[in-house]
């Protein structure tokens, strides 16, 4: 059974709708910094939690949507208070990771779950092509048009730049226990992840992991691959465990030991201090 109210969706659930987003919902990004000139590019894939009206929640409850499966708990407030603090240009996305994951390739098993960890996603059960493009056109690709462009526009005016990607990670995933604080991730290019890791590590109250809890790599990361790697941008993608930034005192000092580490991390960098090539 279909009803036609603007978008078609499906009765309580939503998932076949043909056009994602109304008048009435948000935009899919934020960017702020815009005119930034710092060196740092920051950007936030899963900072938000929004879900468009007319997937009707996924047929998810509100504790559910507010647990981490649904985004990075406290990576937006640590990006924007870095972004601030740096004075970068930072651009994060405001839906929700389970609408579309926008650090995966689209052809990804991944790109849209019908399960996270334990919970089951009703609203992603059976998502036809159609539907699956909607949620690309109107949520993904915006998203990183916006990062495409204006990385553009720093190489054009000799901007150099160093890609950041903010990310934070559950303290237990599949009743495991994470022992890391902070995670420095990175696939083939270590310019900035190298010595960050030292960095962080000398900062001696931390258990700072290498490519943990996840390893960067093709099939799992979309940002430091396409934008970062592809482009030969020195870039790094940083997960912080989510108990330490799920307020804003623990968004404050994360922000503030980053806006520290960071210029001295990418100090020695030919593309600190020279326009990015291809």
């Amino acid at each position: 059974m279909f009803l036609r109210e603007g978008p078609l969706v499906r009765k309580g659930i939503g998932h076949d709708a043909v056009v994602l987003l109304s008048p009435d919902d948000v935009a899919p990004l934020d960017v702020q910094g815009r005119d930034g000139r710092s060196p740092f590019f920051i950007v936030c894939d899963h900072a938000g939690r929004v879900i468009p009206r007319s997937l009707s929640a996924l047929g998810l409850s509100e504790d559910e949507l507010a647990s981490h499966i649904a985004w990075d708990i406290g990576a937006a407030g640590v990006a924007q208070r870095l972004g601030a603090a740096l004075g970068a240009h930072t651009v994060l996305q405001r839906y929700s990771r389970l609408v579309i994951d926008c650090n995966r390739p689209l052809d990804a098993a991944d790109s849209i779950v019908p399960r996270s960890e334990k919970t089951r996603i009703p609203g992603n059960q059976n998502v036809g092509p159609g539907a699956a493009e909607e949620r690309a056109r109107a949520i993904f690709h915006p998203y990183h048009d916006e990062i495409r462009t204006a990385l553009d526009q720093r190489e054009a005016v000799g901007l150099p730049t160093v890609l950041v990607a903010m990310h934070s990670f559950t303290p237990v995933f599949m009743d495991a226990a994470r022992p890391w604080h902070v995670g420095v991730l990175y696939n083939r290019d270590a310019r900035v992840a190298r010595p960050l890791l030292e960095a962080l590590r000398g900062e001696g109250d931390l258990v700072v992991g290498e490519n943990e809890p996840y390893a960067a790599g093709d099939l799992t990361d979309y940002s430091i691959v396409q934008h970062g790697e592809r482009r030969g941008l020195p870039h790094v993608e940083i997960e912080i465990r989510q108990d330490l930034i799920a307020d804003g005192r623990g968004q404050d000092a994360w922000a503030e030991r980053l806006a520290r580490v960071l210029p001295a991390a990418i100090s020695a960098l030919p593309t600190a201090s020279t326009p990015p090539s291809r």
